[in-house]
């Protein structure tokens, strides 16, 4: 499953061993200026309410350390799986992946749409403990197109 519309609602979707949300937003801003603000790890807080903090370098084969808001008190260890320059960014762990990624509409406006997926074998013993991620990916988005947006218009 992946967002369809580009209204900056999020859905989930859920099996007995994974659970997938996605959100998708039409941005008025260069692909540049949204890649920059996903790929610059020591200025994500400063734009993003649902990230606390991220330590390392976004660029491909490194790992990062990102705590987020929805879990406070742990610090995810991601590593960047891909890394295709203003196009797809992908980080994540053993159990799932965030996919980032950039394109044209209609419009000529960006597109940004992510998609996280978790699960596993051992997903059903600890699915209840994850919290929901739909809010928390409206307000990514919501943030990034508000920051974005806001960088476009000084240029």
């Amino acid at each position: 499953m992946s967002a369809t519309t580009a209204n900056g609602k999020a859905a989930t979707t859920k099996t007995t061993f994974s659970r997938e949300t996605a959100v998708s937003i039409a941005i008025q801003a260069d692909a540049s200026i949204i890649w920059s603000l996903l790929t610059n790890a020591s200025d994500f807080s400063r734009w993003n309410s649902t990230v606390i903090s991220i330590n390392g370098n976004i660029t491909l084969g490194e790992t990062i350390q990102l705590i987020s808001t929805l879990d406070p008190k742990r610090t995810f260890k991601l590593k960047v799986k891909e890394f295709e320059a203003g196009k797809r960014l992908v980080w994540g762990d053993a159990m799932g992946n965030r996919v980032y990624t950039l394109s044209k509409n209609d419009q000529g406006h960006t597109v940004f749409s992510m998609v996280e997926k978790i699960g596993g074998l051992m997903f059903p013993l600890f699915a209840r403990f994850i919290p929901p991620f739909d809010a928390s990916f409206e307000q990514f988005a919501a943030d990034l197109k508000k920051e974005a947006e806001s960088i476009m218009q000084a240029n």
